[in-house]
C-alpha cells in the first residue's frame, strides 16, 4: 500500500496523482507538521481567545466588508458554521471524485506547512476522509478564483463538519455526509469547527489547483500520445523525414522543438516506409496532377513537416505550467496567515495568497497549447481520408462495396467539431474580472473556470489523438499488401501492434464506429498504446 506523508513543503504532482488515482494509497501527516500545528494552536488558544485580543481577519472578525466587525469569543464557533452556510452558493454538476479527492489532499498539505493555523484535528479529519475514500460533492460553478474557491470549498467544509445538508460519494453511492461518516467509522459524525477552522478550509484556490494538477498531467501524457499518432501518420503517408533532421532543429534551438524531432526519430528508427523506395510505389487511389512524378515530393505539407515547430511550444508550455503547479501544490493560499516571531510567539498577517492569477494564466495557456496540438492532429486525419492529399491512400479509408459503404469522413467531421469547441474554450478567462462582494474583491482571477475549460480541452483532444492513431493504423493495414517488405519503425510498429490487438481493421465495410472511437479514446486515457511502446523500446518521452 502506497503511503504519502505530507508536510506542506515537499508534496509532488506525482504523489498527488498517486493518492488520487491509486485505489489503496494512504496519506499521513508528518510528525514535524503535527508538532508545529499544535504549537501554533496552543499559542492561539492561550493568547488570543478573549475579546480584547487584536482584531484579526476571519479569526475574530467578519469577512468581506464586515472585516471591521468584531466577532466575540462566545460567537466564534457559530461564526464558523454560519460562514460555511453563507458561502455554500455553488451551482451545476459536481466535480469528479478525483478532483474532490485531490482538493482535500491539497488543502491538508497547505495546512501542514503551519501558515494557516487551523487545529490539527481539521487536518486529521481531511486525511480520514481521504483514507476512507469519502469524497465531498462540490458544485463546479460559483467560484471566481479570488478569496479562494469559496463556494466549492464550502461544500467540502460542510462535509468535513458533518452538516446534514452536505453530500458525498462513498462506496459508489451518493449519500449525506453524516451517513457516510457513520458507515466509514472515522470518528464523530458531527465535527465542531473552532476559530479559523472554517475560514482556513474555504480559503485558497484549491479546487482550481486540483483540476490544474490533473489537467497538466493528462496534457503531458496526451502530448506523448500525440507523438505516437504523428509517427503512425508519417508512416502511413510515407513522409519525408528530412524535416526531423537534428541539424534543422539545432538551427532554431528551442528545447521543445529539439525534443519533438528526437522523439520522432526514435519512434521511426528502422522505418523503410518513410524512404524514397517506399514513396516510389504508386498506390491505386493516387491522383496524378499536372503529370508531376509521384516521387518528386521534395517536402511535405505543414501538418507533417512542421510538427517539431508546433509540438515544441506545447512541450515548453507544459514545462512552464508544471513549474507553476508544483509551486502551488506547496503554497499556503488562505488569509490571514500565521508566522512565528523572533523570540517566540506568533503574529497574523493579512495578504492575498488566495488570488488565483498564477493558475488562471497557466490554465489559459494550457487550453491554447493543447487546442493547437489537437488542431494539427485533426488536419492530418483529414489528409488520411483524402487520396489527393495522402499520396494515394484509399478514399475515406473505406472498405467493402463503394457507395454502399462510406468509410471515415464523418469520424473526421466529429473531430473537427471538437477542434472548434476547443478554439472557443481558448477565449482567455484570466483577463476577465467582475468585482464582487461590494467591491471588496475588485479584481478576481477566474481561475476555476480557466482550469475547468483547460481540462475540457484536454479531454476533447484525447479523442482527436486517439482517432488519429486509429485511422493511421487503418491506412497501414489497408496498404500492407501494396507495400510489401517495407517495415515500420521500432516504436511505430509497437504502437501499431497494440492498436491492432485492441481493434481489428475495418476491412469488410462500415461498422458501428462509435465503439471504435471509444476504444481509440481509451488508447490515450489508459495509456495502453504508449505503455506498449515503452515496453518495446524504452521511455521515449517525458510522462
Amino acid at each position: 500500500m502506497e503511503k504519502v506523508i505530507i508536510d506542506g513543503f515537499n508534496l509532488s504532482a506525482g504523489q498527488v496523482l498517486a493518492v488520487v488515482r491509486a485505489p489503496h494509497a494512504r496519506v499521513e501527516l508528518a510528525v514535524s507538521s503535527r508538532a508545529a500545528l499544535e504549537e501554533s494552536r496552543d499559542y492561539i488558544e492561550s493568547t488570543w481567545m478573549h475579546d480584547e485580543a487584536p482584531m484579526m481577519y476571519s479569526f475574530n472578525t467578519g469577512v468581506g466588508l464586515l472585516k471591521d466587525t468584531r466577532v466575540k469569543v462566545e460567537h466564534i464557533e457559530l461564526f464558523q458554521t454560519q460562514l460555511i452556510k453563507a458561502h455554500s452558493a455553488g451551482m451545476g454538476e459536481p466535480f469528479s471524485e478525483e478532483v474532490s479527492r485531490a482538493t482535500m489532499l491539497l488543502r491538508a498539505n497547505a495546512f501542514a506547512s503551519n501558515y494557516s493555523a487551523p487545529r490539527v484535528e481539521v487536518v486529521d479529519r481531511l486525511l480520514a476522509f481521504i483514507n476512507a475514500r469519502i469524497h465531498p460533492i462540490m458544485p463546479q460553478k460559483g467560484s471566481v478564483g479570488a478569496s479562494g474557491d469559496l463556494a466549492p470549498l464550502s461544500y467540502l467544509a460542510a462535509a468535513i463538519a458533518g452538516f446534514d445538508e452536505a453530500e458525498v460519494m462513498y462506496d459508489g453511492r451518493r449519500m449525506s455526509a453524516p451517513e457516510a461518516i457513520a458507515k466509514a467509522g472515522i470518528g464523530p459524525v458531527k465535527f465542531d469547527l473552532k476559530a479559523k477552522d472554517a475560514s482556513a478550509l474555504i480559503n485558497g484556490c484549491t479546487a482550481s489547483l486540483a483540476v490544474a494538477v490533473l489537467a497538466a498531467h493528462d496534457a503531458r501524457t496526451l502530448l506523448s500520445d500525440a507523438c505516437l499518432s504523428l509517427g503512425l501518420t508519417l508512416e502511413a503517408m510515407r513522409a519525408e523525414m528530412a524535416a526531423f533532421d537534428p541539424r534543422i532543429q539545432k538551427a532554431r534551438p528551442h528545447a521543445g522543438q529539439i525534443k519533438t524531432a528526437a522523439i520522432v526519430r526514435t519512434l521511426l528508427k528502422g522505418s523503410t516506409r518513410t524512404t524514397h523506395e517506399a514513396r516510389s510505389v504508386q498506390l491505386p487511389d493516387e491522383l496524378r496532377r499536372n503529370d508531376i512524378p509521384y516521387t518528386a515530393r521534395i517536402q511535405d505539407v505543414y501538418s507533417l513537416r512542421c510538427a517539431p515547430q508546433v509540438y515544441g511550444p506545447v512541450f515548453d508550455a507544459l514545462d512552464y505550467i508544471d513549474n507553476i503547479v508544483d509551486k502551488e501544490i506547496n503554497s499556503a493560499t488562505d488569509n490571514p496567515l500565521i508566522f512565528g516571531k523572533d523570540g517566540g510567539g506568533f503574529e497574523i498577517i493579512s495578504g492575498g495568497n488566495f488570488h488565483g492569477q498564477y493558475l488562471a494564466q497557466a490554465m489559459d495557456l494550457l487550453a491554447m497549447a493543447v487546442t493547437d496540438l489537437g488542431s494539427i492532429c485533426e488536419r492530418r486525419v483529414a489528409r488520411l481520408i483524402d487520396p489527393s492529399l495522402s499520396w494515394g491512400l484509399p478514399r475515406n479509408l473505406m472498405s467493402g462495396v463503394r457507395g454502399v459503404n462510406t468509410g471515415y469522413p464523418v469520424v473526421q467531421c466529429s473531430l473537427s467539431s471538437l477542434v472548434m469547441e476547443n478554439r472557443t474554450l481558448c477565449m482567455p478567462g484570466s483577463v476577465d474580472s467582475i468585482p464582487s462582494k461590494g467591491n471588496s474583491e475588485d479584481h478576481v482571477s477566474n481561475s476555476t473556470w480557466c482550469a475547468r475549460k483547460a481540462a475540457t480541452v484536454v479531454e476533447n483532444t484525447r479523442y482527436i489523438v486517439g482517432v488519429e492513431m486509429l485511422l493511421a493504423a487503418q491506412a497501414l493495414t489497408m496498404t500492407e499488401n501494396l507495400l510489401p517488405g517495407f517495415a515500420l519503425g521500432q516504436g511505430t510498429q509497437a504502437a501499431y501492434d497494440e492498436i491492432r490487438r485492441q481493434i481489428p481493421a475495418s476491412l469488410d465495410g462500415d461498422r458501428w464506429f462509435h465503439n471504435d472511437i471509444q476504444t481509440a479514446y481509451s488508447f490515450v486515457a489508459s495509456g495502453s498504446v504508449r505503455q506498449a511502446v515503452v515496453r518495446a523500446i524504452g521511455k521515449f518521452a517525458e510522462n
